[in-house]
C-alpha cells in the first residue's frame, strides 16, 4: 500500500512539472499562442478541428481577466487546449484536456495547491479536465477558477 501510494504522488509532481514546463516554455516563446485575441468568440473557434473537443469561455468583461489567446498543446500525448489569460502583470495558464488516466493521479484539487512555484487549481467537468497554472496570487487563480468553472464546458 505504502508503495502504491509513493507511486501515485510521484506520477502526479511529474504531471504537474510538465504543466509547469508547458507554461514556461510558453510564456518564454516569441509566440505564447497561436490565435491572439481578447474576443473569446474568435479563440473557440479557433481550436475547432484542432482538438478533440469543445468548450466555453467566460464573461470576461467586469473583471480583472483579459483573454491573450490560445494554441494546442499535448499532454501525454494528449491533444488540448492551452489558454492564456492575464490579470495585472501575470500570465495564468489554463490547460483543458480530455479526462484520461492522469485524471486518477491528479484528482480534484479543493481550492488552489502550490506546486513547483506555482498556484495550481485543477477538476474534471463534463468529461474535460481543467487545469489552471500561474504565479498569480491563489485568489487570482481561485476567482478564474471560479469563471471557468461557472461558464461550463458545454457547448
Amino acid at each position: 500500500m505504502v508503495s502504491y501510494v509513493g507511486r501515485q504522488n510521484l506520477r502526479r509532481e511529474q504531471v504537474y512539472s510538465e504543466i509547469a514546463d508547458l507554461h514556461v516554455a510558453t510564456l518564454g516563446s516569441a509566440n505564447p499562442v497561436d490565435v491572439v485575441s481578447t474576443d473569446r468568440h474568435t479563440v473557440k473557434p479557433w481550436f475547432q478541428g484542432k482538438i478533440p473537443f469543445t468548450f466555453n469561455l467566460p464573461e470576461l468583461q467586469g473583471t480583472d481577466f483579459t483573454l491573450v489567446g490560445g494554441r494546442v498543446t499535448y499532454l501525454e500525448k494528449t491533444p488540448g487546449a492551452h489558454l492564456i489569460f492575464q490579470v495585472r502583470k501575470h500570465q495564468i495558464s489554463v490547460f483543458l484536456f480530455p479526462e484520461n488516466a492522469a485524471d486518477r493521479v491528479l484528482g480534484q484539487t479543493p481550492g488552489v495547491e502550490r506546486k513547483q512555484t506555482f498556484n495550481v487549481a485543477t477538476w474534471t467537468e463534463d468529461g474535460l479536465r481543467y487545469i489552471v497554472l500561474g504565479d498569480a496570487s491563489a485568489d487570482d487563480i481561485r476567482a478564474l477558477s471560479t469563471l471557468l468553472y461557472d461558464s461550463g464546458s458545454r457547448p
